[in-house]
């Protein structure tokens, strides 16, 4: 049986929280250094037209399981406005889509630029932080000022069940939500790839390593990895609906 989501009583419409993310000026470190990038540009793209704002989640407006990302790359999604998507073939746009497609979360098993055709399907993929911020390293107060971003999309979710958080950044993320809403526990799980906790309110929180250069280049994450915890996901869900 489908549960609703019960904080989604008083939520907003994804819409209202787009716009809402898309006109934050909230980070003025953050905010400078994404107009910097899109001025600048990467040479491989020096005839683009850099988004250069904060970048709003993306998916099914029915979806079950949500996301969560660190922050946009600096020439990824601050560059073409959507979530894990244009930082290149083997960036960690195309590792996770490959593993959300295998497990029939995304039409396709890429995800290069907005207009490519990628659907996603009972999964919303949303962030911690949605400015790119320098060296990928958002700074604590930087993430608390985003984390109302990232609560009223999920509370926007009205089917949101799982929680899916790509390293310890978005995790830790994920349980303050949960604690603020009285559904975290003591004491609080700690990260590990592969780890699956039960939460308050029907809440399940998944983690997995991000999909990182650093991480998926070095084989802390491969392929494998990551679409088992998609998989996971996959049936959690299925299980739930019987």
């Amino acid at each position: 049986m489908n549960r609703m989501n019960p904080m989604n009583r008083h939520g907003s419409s994804l819409a209202r929280v787009r716009d809402a993310i898309v006109s934050c000026e909230r980070c003025a470190r953050l905010r400078s250094y994404c107009r910097r990038v899109g001025e600048i540009k990467k040479a491989a793209h020096r005839d683009d037209v850099y988004w250069a704002r904060p970048v709003p989640g993306f998916g099914d407006p029915a979806a079950r399981l949500v996301v969560i990302g660190l922050a946009p790359a600096a020439h990824g999604a601050n560059r073409t406005g959507r979530v894990f998507t244009g930082d290149g073939t083997g960036g960690s746009g195309d590792f996770l889509m490959r593993a959300m497609h295998a497990a029939g979360f995304a039409s396709i098993p890429t995800s290069r630029h907005p207009g490519d055709g990628l659907v996603l399907r009972d999964a919303f993929i949303s962030a911690a932080v949605r400015c790119a911020p320098p060296d990928n390293k958002p700074l604590p107060s930087e993430e608390a000022a985003c984390r109302p971003h990232l609560e009223a999309e999920i509370r926007a979710l009205p089917r949101a069940r799982v929680l899916l958080c790509l390293g310890k950044i978005a995790f830790d993320a994920a349980w303050r939500l949960l604690d603020g809403w009285g559904a975290g526990v003591r004491p609080r799980p700690v990260f590990a790839h592969g780890g699956t906790y039960e939460a308050g309110d029907g809440w399940t929180v998944m983690a997995t390593y991000h999909p990182s250069r650093q991480n998926t280049n070095t084989g802390r994450l491969t392929a494998a990895m990551l679409e088992s915890a998609f998989l996971d996901a996959r049936r959690r869900l299925a299980a739930e609906a019987r």
